[in-house]
């Protein structure tokens, strides 16, 4: 009420959780939830159930968490192996992205990427910035060339067949991330 927070946003959390934080905000005239960051990529879909329809309809931006499934989708794991360090000591990865669809997911990704000549995180994020209500995936890296990597798939259009091929193979999971 003292005008010192303009804007507030939210996290993992249920859509029914939100929905009442929101009519709480209306009942008593406080200050909206204007985003969402909830884990959504090509390899958990999950939100897309309850949560991101809400954010559509509420006006509120969406901004997913591992939006390259912690590696998974840009080829740093695979069946066989662990590419890079993290994905061999990212135990909370192997949890949440091992079946086997997740890794045709991940394959699809490759296959969309050659054939574009773009990277796997470029179409993955791409994916994503096709979704409605999606905003700004957070993207977290320690190296300048992969920032500009994923900055390179802010206009990059993928066509529906494209679309269809990447989200074919997915399977729906446990929902997992909220407290």
């Amino acid at each position: 009420k003292a005008g010192k927070v303009r804007y507030i946003g939210a996290s993992s959390m249920y859509a029914w959780q939100f929905s009442k934080a929101q009519y709480t905000a209306d009942l008593h005239g406080w200050t909206r939830f204007v985003s969402m960051q909830n884990h959504y990529n090509l390899v958990y879909r999950e939100e897309e159930r309850e949560m991101n329809p809400l954010c559509v309809d509420q006006g509120v931006g969406i901004i997913p968490w591992s939006p390259l499934a912690r590696g998974l989708l840009t080829g740093s794991r695979t069946r066989e192996e662990n590419k890079t360090l993290r994905s061999k000591t990212d135990n909370f990865a192997t949890s949440l992205y091992q079946e086997e669809s997740d890794f045709d997911v991940a394959d699809r990704v490759g296959e969309v990427a050659e054939a574009k000549g773009l990277s796997r995180a470029q179409v993955s994020l791409a994916w994503l910035l096709h979704q409605p209500g999606v905003t700004a995936p957070i993207i977290g890296t320690t190296k300048l060339k992969h920032l500009e990597d994923a900055v390179g798939a802010v206009g990059v259009k993928l066509s529906e067949d494209e679309i269809k091929k990447l989200e074919e193979p997915y399977r729906p999971h446990p929902v997992l991330g909220h407290a």
